[in-house]
């Protein structure tokens, strides 16, 4: 009894604290200069200039840089909508309030992988909600049969989840043993072929002869990242919900953060399904092959801020503390990494100059929202060298006042 009435009150505690907080309305995120926190505005600004003068070398069209990078895989070609982006653009938050910026924050991109942060947010909602009830359930038990709008190539390689116009994404020998858990951990191994791509062909081995023959690893033991079988957990979430994500994130997340109106959750021109007699459209976790979220840097700050926060916004548990805190908990089979897209700084090695409870939501670009709790910063880095992130990281942390 003590114990429950201790946990009743550390969560009104907790969510006093959240109100206490510093939250933007959606009319108005309040600027502070860094000298109302005492911070090193020299330090800062050069922290800036280093983002600036660190700017990803691909180039700005996201078609070519997407061939340079992916063009040597089979089945590469994108499917998804593509744009081309700006300059290094981001945000400092500290404490809550904007203290630097650089770019253009408002300029609507694409965020590439950090679209997976938000794919398992709706799933976290429909944990939370309880329709799904254990994460180690098995996802095949979850679903109905799924109808596509265009069953042209479905058969295509000998497609293991085709019958007929309907695939069951998970009901072969080996996909039957996934778990929600194993996908949001990216350790599933799930086979076949979705929306024109095999899973064997995202970041294919080096070894042809075994794309379609090698043995297929126990779901939990081994991680890969792989997009396709992202696309399959997103295929999944629509289903449970039974209507579209994008839907799901703008009246559960986007709207009650205060978020803009300007971003836009995309997914392939043939990932198209019948659900409940209307088409809804499966999108996509990610860019790899077009597609996913097009969003600005006060968006995905406002994201940060959220996770940052156990997420609550304002007094409200928008995301459970629970689901944060599985989101942040170390996999078995890769230490550095939680749900998708949390990469973790454990032991520090993702970024040696920060926190080693520090996490950052990361997509290709490089696209990234490092959050940091242990100094209270979120801060939004778009389209910088990934290996210069740390070196940004540290000049940030460097301006903060000294603890006494």
């Amino acid at each position: 009894m003590k114990k429950y009435i201790f946990l009743l009150l550390a969560a009104a505690f907790s969510a006093s604290a959240q109100k206490l907080s510093y939250f933007p309305s959606a009319k108005n995120w309040e600027h502070k200069s860094p000298q109302f926190f005492n911070l090193d505005t020299t330090k800062l600004n050069e922290a800036v200039r280093f983002a600036q003068a660190n700017e990803s070398s691909l180039p700005k069209s996201l078609w070519l840089s997407q061939a340079m990078q992916y063009g040597k895989e089979p089945f590469s070609d994108p499917i998804g909508p593509m744009a081309d982006r700006g300059p290094s653009a981001g945000l400092i938050i500290y404490k809550g309030y904007i203290v630097a910026e650089w770019g253009n924050p408002t300029s609507v991109e694409m965020t590439h992988s950090v679209t997976k942060s938000i794919l398992s947010s709706v799933v976290g909602l429909a944990y939370d909600k309880g329709m799904i009830a254990s994460l180690d359930d098995k996802v095949y038990r979850n679903l109905p049969p799924i109808e596509v709008l265009d069953s042209e190539g479905i058969q295509a390689n000998q497609n293991p989840i085709a019958k007929t116009s309907f695939i069951y994404p998970f009901e072969t020998e080996h996909n039957r043993k996934i778990s929600w858990e194993h996908l949001l951990r990216q350790t599933s191994d799930w086979e076949g072929v979705l929306w024109g791509k095999p899973d064997w062909a995202d970041r294919p081995s080096d070894k042809p002869a075994e794309w379609l023959t090698r043995k297929r690893f126990e779901p939990g033991t081994v991680y890969k990242y792989n997009d396709t079988r992202v696309n399959a957990l997103a295929l999944a979430a629509t289903m449970v919900w039974r209507k579209p994500l994008p839907e799901v994130l703008r009246e559960n997340i986007m709207n009650p953060i205060g978020a803009s109106n300007t971003w836009a959750w995309t997914g392939y021109k043939n990932a198209w399904v019948i659900v409940d007699g209307r088409l809804v459209q499966s999108v996509s976790g990610g860019g790899h092959f077009g597609g996913g979220m097009f969003i600005n840097s006060y968006d995905m700050a406002r994201l940060g801020l959220l996770t940052l926060r156990k997420g609550n916004w304002n007094g409200k548990q928008i995301l459970s503390e629970d689901w944060i805190r599985k989101s942040t908990t170390p996999g078995t089979a890769n230490s550095g990494y939680g749900f998708m897209n949390y990469f973790l700084n454990t032991e520090r090695k993702l970024y040696p100059s920060a926190p080693a409870s520090a996490y950052a939501h990361i997509g290709n670009g490089t696209n990234a929202i490092y959050v940091d709790s242990e100094n209270d910063i979120v801060m939004v880095a778009r389209w910088i060298e990934d290996k210069s992130l740390d070196g940004l990281i540290q000049r940030v942390l460097s301006a903060l006042p000294t603890k006494p």
